[in-house]
């Protein structure tokens, strides 16, 4: 088998997530996608595809990583236009190049980087609404505290147990995960609109929905819903009950997988 690395960028808006459902199942995903093309490339012989963040159904990538490990060798640049040439308009290959067999691209991550798009306007624009959550209160018509959403960034800093922050998982050895940054970035007043953020946020791995339960604390802080106690609180204990639903999936963006 010959084997290449590549880094793919995706609109997750039409698919159920990255990870393939199977051959039963009939819900497009970001990786039966890929590997549908290299079958086609490779005169449809066995062909694997690995990536390094199994991101859910409507959340998007700039930066996802994944190793393929196809029967044919082919030129990475004939490669990587081949793939595109066959791909749908929303996933794109944007770097593709050889690599050792062993890499494995979740193990030998050494930091992933998520971005959080949300907007406070009372009025949004609407174009964005397959990347940009809206959460501006109605009802309250108050805009966010983000200086006090900033405070509670700085407590997911450091090694934590995040289990009160993810979805359970079976499959898992730890809850524990090391969160390197954590802040609210404000979007320069464009046509995403005046009141436009993201949060930020690297780590050494994140746990399933962890980035969506995170952000979804921080807005609950920015609404006064809850004060920095209740996240220490969570963090400190193993809670059941999450303090907070988890965010919704389109303002999720993979931006960068470092090694």
């Amino acid at each position: 088998m010959y084997h290449y690395r590549l880094v793919i960028s995706y609109k997750g808006t039409h698919y159920f997530g990255w990870q393939d459902l199977g051959v039963n199942e009939q819900k497009p995903t970001i990786q039966a996608s890929i590997q549908q093309v290299l079958k086609r490339i490779c005169n449809y012989q066995d062909c694997i595809v690995s990536g390094a963040s199994r991101t859910d159904a409507g959340v998007h990538a700039q930066g996802q990583v994944a190793k393929i490990s196809i029967p044919i060798s082919i030129e990475v640049e004939k490669l990587l236009l081949g793939m595109n040439s066959l791909l749908p308009n929303d996933i794109r290959i944007v770097q593709c190049g050889s690599c050792d067999p062993e890499f494995n691209s979740n193990k030998d991550s050494k930091s992933k980087e998520y971005h959080y798009y949300f907007c406070n306007d009372s009025i949004y624009n609407p174009i964005f609404n397959d990347s940009v959550v809206h959460i501006f209160d109605m009802n309250t018509r108050k805009d966010l505290n983000i200086a006090l959403m900033q405070q509670a960034c700085k407590l997911f800093i450091g090694k934590h147990d995040f289990y009160s922050f993810a979805k359970r998982d079976s499959n898992i050895a730890s809850t524990i995960r090391t969160v390197f940054s954590c802040e609210i970035v404000k979007v320069e007043p464009s046509s995403f609109g005046s009141n436009t953020y993201y949060l930020k946020i690297v780590g050494d791995g994140f746990l399933k929905q962890m980035v969506r339960y995170i952000a979804s604390s921080l807005f609950a802080v920015g609404k006064e819903q809850l004060n920095l106690s209740d996240i220490s609180d969570a963090l400190a204990k193993h809670k059941e009950q999450k303090i907070s639903p988890k965010a919704k999936p389109h303002g999720l963006h993979l931006i960068k997988i470092s090694y």
